[in-house]
């Protein structure tokens, strides 16, 4: 186990470094200029004695082996320099936005379990039935409407037409209410499915038949052998989604004004701020790698058909 997480943690080495590869190739092909775009938000015009004095401070005027290493560097020591919009160093404005992120996504993935887990559960023990026809509508229905569209629904009808709750920004518990559920309906709508199509895969199996030959209880079936396995691809999904959205969740924040990640993230691309975006590539990086590795290690919990050495040789 200590082996196959150690060779985990060592693989995000060289995705992240990837990923940093990617995002600099890309800054550097983009007809913005660093230099230029520095001087735009602070709102300076960009003489030619500027903008050499800067891409000489920002060491672009270095062979790219060098700008590269020397991003490497600093990544790894946190240091992403400062944000062109707010001209605070952007790990400080990182972590002062993060919070609210994270207050966010956790709220939505747990209101998401709270329902799409009992919901999924009845709908493949009554299969046919009257809650089996309502948890599939209802997953179709978040699955397909887009979040922007929900989000102003919600608005509308709770905060504008009966004045119950705020419309945007953040506070009290009444500001999380509209963005929560405008996340949690698509994630009700994959977790639903996914609980309901494996509950009835599991149904199926040589154990289940056998332990009701037995004379076992089937409550007692479900809750200590069906539902600890068929729940193994919702939490694959889980970690996929929480790490998604701890990356910010971009259209909600914005439609909500919520003061998260993924709006200052928006706000860094249309001001052209690089080292906000460099950033926000190695954050998201490290936050899926580590999000996978987690959901692994429930599994191989959750599952014993689950084989760590298969799983470590791949």
């Amino acid at each position: 186990m200590v082996s196959y997480i150690g060779k985990r943690l060592l693989a995000i080495l060289p995705i992240v470094l990837f990923a940093i590869l990617i995002t600099f190739v890309l800054i550097h092909v983009s007809p913005v200029d660093p230099a230029e775009a520095y001087l735009t938000a602070a709102h300076i015009h960009p003489t030619e004695e500027l903008l050499a004095e800067k891409r000489h401070e920002f060491g672009l005027d270095q062979p790219l082996l060098v700008q590269y290493w020397r991003t490497v560097v600093k990544m790894a020591q946190l240091d992403f320099g400062q944000s062109y919009m707010t001209n605070e160093p952007v790990w400080e404005d990182v972590v002062s936005k993060m919070p609210a992120t994270v207050q966010l996504a956790v709220s939505s993935i747990l209101f998401a379990m709270l329902v799409s887990i009992p919901l999924g559960f009845l709908s493949a023990i009554y299969k046919n039935s009257l809650i089996d026809y309502f948890s599939r509508g209802l997953s179709y229905f978040g699955a397909s409407i887009p979040q922007f569209w929900l989000g102003y629904l919600l608005m509308f009808f709770f905060a504008v037409k009966l004045d119950l709750l705020p419309v945007e920004g953040k506070g009290s518990w009444e500001h999380l209410v509209l963005p929560t559920l405008t996340l949690s309906l698509a994630l009700i709508a994959i977790y639903t499915r996914l609980l309901r199509a494996s509950v009835l895969e599991q149904l199926q199996e040589s154990y289940v038949l056998y332990a009701k030959t037995r004379g076992i209880k089937q409550r007692i079936i479900m809750v200590k052998h069906v539902l600890k396995i068929a729940f193994s691809p919702v939490i694959t999904g889980l970690g996929m989604n929480f790490g998604k959205l701890l990356t910010g969740t971009i259209i909600v924040e914005q439609v909500f004004s919520w003061p998260g990640f993924g709006r200052y993230f928006v706000d860094a691309i249309f001001n052209r701020d690089i080292p906000v975006i460099q950033c926000y590539v190695f954050l998201a990086a490290c936050l899926f790698i580590i999000c996978n590795l987690i959901v692994d290690l429930v599994q191989l919990y959750m599952d014993p058909r689950i084989s760590l050495k298969g799983r470590t040789d791949q």
